[in-house]
């Protein structure tokens, strides 16, 4: 999913050029950025590629969700090329990285963009890195409103 991860964008961006739409693809869309949302748009460390990070199964759902909006671009009517070529890159870096035979542990769990699956919150106090980025997190917020809160001092001088 590394490979679909590095592409994503460019996918996207070949689903927004296309014209005509329909109802399923605008759903595929739709998906993707709900997944990506509800999976913190994938800024947790580890959330692709440790499989033991409470994030991993929702950024596999985001990303399983782009590859089938690019296999469904293929069937859409007009102009394949760009489509194709992007889909011969994608095969070529998957091949390059040995990632066609590298299954996550959701590769086999069905896909529906009837479902939106958030993380596993109750697993993040076991998983370091995504610990230590809620914890970053919240120093920052405090930090930020530790600033805000403070008295400001005058640089005025006095006269007299």
């Amino acid at each position: 999913m590394a490979v679909i991860a590095a592409n994503k964008a460019a996918i996207l961006e070949l689903a927004a050029r296309q014209t005509p739409t329909d109802p399923v693809m605008r759903r595929l869309e739709g998906y993707i950025h709900l997944q990506f949302f509800a999976c913190m748009w994938g800024l947790v460390p580890g959330s692709l590629n440790d499989e033991n990070s409470p994030f991993n199964e929702c950024a596999h759902a985001y990303l399983a969700g782009t590859r089938a909006l690019l296999m469904h671009l293929l069937a859409m009517p007009g102009d394949r090329a760009p489509v194709r070529a992007l889909v011969d890159k994608i095969e070529l870096e998957m091949l390059e990285n040995g990632a066609s035979l590298v299954m996550c542990r959701y590769s086999d769990e069905p896909f529906d963009t009837a479902e939106i699956i958030g993380p596993h919150w109750g697993e993040i106090p076991f998983h370091p890195e995504s610990l230590f980025s809620f914890a970053g997190l919240a120093l920052a917020i405090v930090g930020c409103a530790w600033l805000a809160g403070r008295p400001r001092r005058s640089t005025g001088a006095v006269m007299g």
